[in-house]
């Protein structure tokens, strides 16, 4: 503990402020380079460390099982403890999952699926129970706004319908106890409260950046954020109060736990272990992360496939050249080119994926010409559709019963 003290204190650190050029909070996310996020920065700045092959290796014998492919291609690329987590698996000992979701519209986006889809794969790889998070309350501390109608019971009714892309993401309610801040609190509230006393407001301040100007419950959230890495919170759960917690969670929500791990010890808990992303880039460009606030060049799960069609071909950010001559004679940028960054997400094929930045990146060509930006847009397009048709497929299919019965209080079995 004692070793991982100054990586994970909280005092004195500004991580919210915009540092080498880039900003990266849990509300704000911005590159002034157009390659998007330097993620080696960001490793150095918020002290965590790097996924090494010697560690995915290590994973992959104890489980019998290959690693995900975004581990193999490093978009799960820096973690807190994950080592510790294969100590408690091979020592068989317990440990569970917690991720959470911030409803603030009627679908999910395709970056929102991300950490989704990888912790429903950690779930099925490590079989261990997973708590899912619904931060209501925190959407309207944000977003509330009376006079525009934008009411605390929109962000609840957002929540629910925000559980069942959840569900359908193929969850197994045996061990998946999803909740929202509003309805769990009442059990929540004493872990909540002995977080809130350990927290110094220069210290909230200090990681997210909160001035005069916000109201009194933004600076209260952290601690409701970090109270679901405490097994103390799920009574029903957990009878042994020292069962650690793994999140894995886009890295823009370090600084929560960051702070959950500098409190940790001196409150006699266990520190979560973490497992961060890379972000999933805007259809416009790396600078940024996809955000579900603008309709035309966000895709969302709830999409016709002509509607990804024509916003991948309309909007997509091309890193091909300014032609097609110079384009089939140099190749694509493939650092800020959308359709590769998104295929290398969604692509679960890696030969399939080599032979797109062989034939539409940057280098020699064995035969013909580089591929053009319109075939590799196509591509994506033929990869997203099918994502997404499964999804809603699957979608259709939950029920308000199957949505009541994820979101029961009751034991769960593993």
């Amino acid at each position: 503990e004692v070793e991982n003290m100054a990586e994970d204190s909280a005092d004195n650190v500004d991580l919210a402020s915009k540092q080498d050029g880039q900003v990266v909070t849990p509300w704000e996310v911005e590159a002034d380079a157009d390659e998007g996020i330097d993620y080696e920065k960001l490793i150095v700045r918020f002290g965590s460390q790097r996924i090494s092959p010697e560690l995915i290796e290590r994973m992959e014998k104890l489980t019998g099982k290959k690693a995900h492919p975004w581990l193999r291609r490093g978009i799960f690329f820096s973690h807190r403890d994950f080592e510790k987590i294969l100590d408690l698996y091979e020592a068989k000992k317990p440990f569970y999952l917690y991720t959470g979701r911030g409803p603030s519209s009627d679908a999910l986006h395709m970056g929102h699926l991300i950490p989704f889809m990888f912790t429903k794969w950690l779930q099925d790889t490590f079989g261990v129970p997973l708590v899912i998070q619904i931060t209501d309350d925190e959407k309207y501390l944000w977003k509330g706004d009376l006079e525009k109608g934008i009411t605390l019971e929109k962000f609840y009714n957002l929540g629910r319908e925000n559980t069942r892309d959840i569900i359908a993401c193929g969850f197994d309610v045996n061990k998946t106890f999803i909740f929202s801040n509003l309805e769990y609190m009442g059990t929540m509230y004493p872990t909540v409260v002995k977080i809130q006393k350990a927290i110094t407001y220069n210290q909230a301040r200090g990681c997210f950046g909160f001035v005069a100007e916000d109201s009194i419950g933004k600076s209260a959230f952290p601690a409701v954020q970090a109270a679901p890495s405490f097994p103390a919170c799920f009574p029903h759960l957990f009878e042994d109060k020292e069962t650690q917690c793994l999140i894995p969670c886009a890295i823009d929500q370090d600084p929560y736990f960051r702070m959950t791990r500098d409190l940790a010890p001196r409150i006699g808990w266990k520190k979560p272990a973490l497992l961060h992303s890379k972000f999933f880039p805007a259809l416009t460009g790396s600078k940024t992360k996809m955000s579900a606030s603008d309709a035309t060049t966000t895709i969302y799960v709830s999409d016709t496939p002509d509607q990804v069609k024509n916003k991948v071909n309309k909007y997509a950010f091309s890193g091909g050249q300014f032609d097609a001559e110079a384009q089939k004679e140099k190749g694509a940028d493939l650092e800020v080119d959308v359709a590769y960054q998104w295929m290398f997400f969604f692509c679960d094929d890696d030969d399939k994926l080599k032979k797109l930045a062989d034939e539409y990146g940057p280098g020699p060509v064995r035969a013909g010409n580089k591929m053009l930006t319109g075939e590799a847009k196509k591509m994506l397009i033929e990869t997203l559709q099918p994502i997404i048709a499964r999804h809603q497929k699957a979608r259709a299919a939950v029920t308000d019963e199957m949505v009541d019965a994820f979101m029961a209080v009751r034991k769960l079995s593993w």
